[in-house]
């Protein structure tokens, strides 16, 4: 039985694809809904969004931001304010046409982002350069009606949080952008353990209506890319077609500076796809639901067991997340794949030759390491452990994207490497779109982002052969 378990989920190497929504179903972390391109996030995945919407929220916090809540719906000549954004969602709008039997004299487009209702209410609110800067993010849904999709990376609907700021000058834009880009890119690698190139996305890659797009770049397990955040400097488009306008200190009247980022439930997928193995989900501790199970072996002196395993998890559940499977229906193998496939980062076994030693047994989920533990020691070692496995699971990843990180300079290679290895591959670009263009009709591969470290020395473009002074990384992406 605990074999034909384990075969439940599709190999990584056989099925990548297969495999990811096999973790998800199986996992109980989401599953597919009545409405297409929908998905129900279950509790233990939404318990892991909880998790990570508690760490990235006391950032934003801490960086002086506010909550607020803005309407689901946007009147069309509110979303055509500003056309080379609404250009730039069209395809993916949803439309209200009818309220009860009466059609609406204007449709309504389900919120896809909120720049333009938000926009709406500064030029209400913003009067002054004391009313400034105005730091306000919220938690929401948004509508995107996507062809294609796939739970938690790209679905109709999907959960996120999105700031939008403004500032009286262009400096205090830019800053605000970099600054919330690096409480990502913190975020993403010290709580997510995944590494990321932190960088400025292209021209042709840009959000619509923005000055500049900044991005987090990550490298899932089968060598794709995934944009992980990313922070918009709007500059003053929105505030000039919106007539969002202060009395500056010289007692001129200006245009606001601002900004917008968001991260959304697809760095979840993001999770699953850089940790998971062929057992299922490694969840990383500081967002895990559950970061020790209690497993007891009590098929001898069941009553001493469950009595021990009660006693550690009423001295542990004030320091962690913790849950004991004391079901009899099912064998301590089974319940071990069942956790091993939940993520769940340590299991703690006690038996009744630990109970004699005094001592637990710890697994690790990250290594399958097996330790033994002096009871009066489980607190502190269990701390340790889980720092232990937060750091472990970062560097494991990191070396897998720096060994799948390849530097090339030849557009023949570059075409086989994508073709046959896929990866990042970082090589450097003239800055000319065109040249963009030519590689992703050839290749697939899009340019991921332009990364701040610029760490080679002049080159020729991988497409024209011209000077070239940026290192550009190239990848295929979802």
């Amino acid at each position: 039985m605990e074999n034909e378990f384990v075969k439940e989920i599709t190999s990584k190497s056989k099925d990548f694809s297969q495999w990811y929504v096999d973790v998800i179903l199986k996992a109980e972390l989401a599953d597919y809904s009545p409405v297409r391109g929908c998905m129900v996030i279950r509790p233990y995945g939404y318990a892991v969004w909880e998790n990570m919407q508690k760490l990235l929220d006391a950032r934003f916090k801490a960086t002086g931001h506010k909550n607020a809540y803005f309407p689901l719906f946007i009147p069309e000549s509110l979303l055509k304010k500003e056309a080379e954004h609404v250009e730039g969602f069209a395809p993916e709008v949803a439309w209200v046409t009818h309220g009860g039997q009466e059609e609406l004299a204007e449709r309504i487009a389900v919120r896809p982002t909120s720049e333009t209702i938000i926009c709406s209410m500064y030029s209400k609110w913003i009067k002054s350069w004391r009313d400034l800067p105005v730091l306000i993010n919220q938690w929401c849904n948004v509508v995107r009606w996507e062809k294609s999709t796939r739970p938690f990376l790209r679905t109709a609907e999907f959960l996120w949080q999105e700031g939008h700021t403004a500032h009286r000058t262009e400096e205090d834009a830019e800053e605000e952008t970099l600054k919330m880009l690096e409480v990502y890119r913190d975020f993403v690698e010290t709580d997510l353990a995944l590494p990321v190139i932190k960088g400025r996305k292209s021209e042709n890659e840009k959000f619509a209506g923005a000055l500049r797009t900044y991005t987090i770049e990550a490298m899932m397990s089968d060598g794709k890319a995934l944009q992980a955040g990313t922070s918009h400097n709007l500059g003053q488009h929105f505030s000039k077609v919106f007539d969002i306008t202060f009395l500056d200190q010289d007692g001129q009247l200006k245009n606001v500076w601002q900004t917008s980022w968001g991260v959304s439930t697809r760095l979840i997928g993001a999770i699953i796809m850089t940790h998971g193995d062929d057992r299922g989900l490694k969840l990383p501790p500081k967002i895990a639901p559950i970061q020790v199970i209690i497993v007891p072996i009590s098929s001898q002196k069941k009553d001493m067991v469950l009595n021990k395993a009660a006693e550690i998890f009423a001295r542990l559940k004030q320091d962690f997340r913790l849950e004991m499977d004391d079901r009899d229906e099912y064998t301590p193998g089974w319940k071990f794949n069942e956790w091993e496939m939940k993520g769940v980062p340590v299991r703690l076994e006690v038996g009744p030759k630990d109970i004699e030693k005094h001592q637990v047994i710890l697994v690790r989920r990250d290594t399958g390491e097996k330790i033994s533990v002096d009871e009066s020691e489980i607190n502190s070692k269990l701390k340790s452990l889980l720092d232990e496995i937060q750091v472990n699971m970062f560097r494991q990843a990191k070396r897998f994207m720096d060994e799948n990180t390849r530097e090339i300079e030849d557009f023949e290679e570059f075409k086989k490497v994508i073709e046959e290895k896929r990866g990042f591959i970082k090589t450097h670009w003239c800055e000319n779109g065109d040249c963009e263009k030519f590689i992703k009709e050839q290749t697939g591969a899009t340019l991921r982002c332009i990364p701040f470290e610029q760490d080679a020395g002049p080159g020729r473009c991988i497409v024209c052969g011209k000077e070239a002074n940026k290192v550009v990384y190239f990848a295929k992406s979802y």
